[in-house]
């Protein structure tokens, strides 16, 4: 049995729709983890919570957690501003906890108006960034000082529905300034970079449900990812991404990280041009630009042979006449 677990050194974990959903945990996820033999990381773009923060609310979910095993875009960051700033220097903060506790605990001075003549700016997600907190970064960026953004998602996840992430917050302060900011948490690299070297991971794997994030993080990190489908993206998202968000394996569950890994036969039909993916049960047919369901399979398996169909087309998603029973 070949399971997706297999040769992997590292596992890798988005948090919000893939461990928990606010204060619950998302189901199974948490004895899914629990059997995990390989080192266990948590990557988050949160930077109003600190690591201990986190570690905390995994414990309490009953995983028994490290702030050592929790990478925040906060701590990505520090290697970003090492390279313009030294111990001692003033960084202006746009947000909360997770970004001072860094920085405090690198020797760096915290402030927060540009009058204070910082060498740096630093923008994370916090709920009491405020008109006056933005203010205060664009007028200190316009004598063209380092600009570090923890991340740039756009939208975050709240008990009352989604409300805006960090990415608004920095494009208003970008309107401002004109110019954008280095980005230290997901998608891009740097993140992984500090979770890859923190446990000598070589053939790591990353777990996620966002493909603008998780998933295009790790194809840009060289990491195979997996979706699962408890969170944000679903088939819809999955079958029109382009490569850059598609995932490398899809489950519908974290028990499925244990379980055998269902392979995909492809056929090619000589008399129509048509090629066919099957896994499991699940049968799909590509003939030209059309990509029509044959056969439901169970769980993720008619996924996954759509995904085949649509990742090995001669054309692109957006070119692609995809079945709506395949979106739904």
């Amino acid at each position: 049995m070949t399971t997706l677990l297999d040769g992997v050194d590292a596992v890798l974990f988005d948090l919000d729709g893939v461990v928990y959903e606010g204060p619950t945990a998302v189901p199974h996820a948490i004895d899914a983890i629990r059997a995990i033999r390989q080192p266990v990381l948590y990557l988050t773009n949160n930077a109003s919570r600190t690591d201990a923060q986190v570690a905390a609310h995994l414990e309490e979910l009953g995983l028994a957690t490290t702030p050592e095993q929790v990478v925040t875009s906060p701590q990505a960051a520090m290697p970003l501003l090492a390279a313009h700033a030294q111990p001692g220097d003033a960084i202006l903060v746009v947000g909360g906890d997770g970004i001072t506790v860094e920085l405090e605990a690198r020797g760096y001075r915290v402030v927060r108006t540009a009058a204070e003549d910082p060498v740096a700016v630093v923008q994370g997600f916090a709920p009491h960034v405020g008109w006056k907190d933005l203010a205060e970064a664009a007028f200190a960026l316009h004598r063209g000082i380092p600009w570090i953004a923890t991340n740039m998602d756009w939208t975050i996840p709240q008990a009352r529905g989604i409300a805006p992430g960090n990415g608004t917050l920095v494009s208003a302060v970008h309107t401002a300034v004109g110019r954008m900011p280095q980005v230290a948490g997901k998608p891009e690299t740097p993140i992984f970079t500090a979770a890859l070297e923190r446990v000598g991971a070589r053939s790591a794997i990353m777990v996620g449900d966002r493909l603008d994030t998780d998933i295009r993080g790790a194809n840009r990190a060289g990491i195979p990812s997996v979706l699962v489908l408890t969170g944000i993206d679903r088939a819809r998202s999955a079958l029109t991404a382009t490569p850059e968000d598609r995932p490398t394996h899809v489950v519908d569950d974290l028990r499925e990280l244990h379980a055998e890994y269902p392979q995909t036969r492809e056929t090619f039909e000589r008399s129509t041009g048509a090629t066919y993916a099957e896994v499991g049960r699940a049968a799909v047919r590509r003939l030209g630009g059309d990509v029509t369901l044959v056969r439901a399979g169970e769980g993720a398996d008619t996924l996954r042979a759509a995904l085949h169909l649509v990742a090995t087309a001669d054309r692109g998603p957006a070119a692609l006449r995809i079945d709506p029973a395949l979106l739904a």
